[in-house]
């Protein structure tokens, strides 16, 4: 049987196991309060997690993709860009101008990502991350 298209949805309250799996980066507790508060997608393909997307909001008011990670054997193939298009629609709906995204300055293929899906560089923070590396900022008018 042939891949479907990625389904992309909100997470609920039964994907509190799944999402830790994903998104080791931050606790249990953490993960189920926004998945409560609505700020976690998930993206499955046959009816299996093939993505995750964690939505922040700097300042309570800006939306920021704190985390976007598709499962190795899906990448390529369109997850991340159905994920990314469902968080456009349901930030437009709210009246939402602009998405901001970031990578590490030594992770090439990120910001390749970034820039295909119409993101422009728009700063970076020197030396936040471990080992003095620097992030990336980036900016998509919605």
């Amino acid at each position: 049987m042939a891949d479907r298209e990625p389904m992309v949805r909100f997470a609920g309250a039964s994907d509190l196991s799944a999402c830790v799996e994903l998104d080791p980066h931050v606790g249990e507790d953490v993960l189920a309060r926004k998945i409560e508060a609505g700020e976690v997608v998930l993206a499955e393909v046959n009816g299996e997690p093939a993505g995750y997307l964690r939505l922040e909001y700097l300042w309570s008011k800006v939306p920021y993709i704190g985390l976007i990670f598709v499962v190795e054997e899906r990448r390529g193939c369109g997850v991340g860009r159905a994920m990314l298009a469902f968080v456009e629609g349901f930030l437009r709906g709210r009246s939402y101008r602009v998405l901001l995204s970031s990578s590490q300055a030594d992770e090439a293929e990120p910001q390749a990502w970034h820039r295909r899906m119409g993101f422009e560089e728009c700063g970076v923070l020197s030396g936040i991350n471990d080992g003095g590396v620097g992030e990336i900022f980036f900016r998509k008018r919605l």
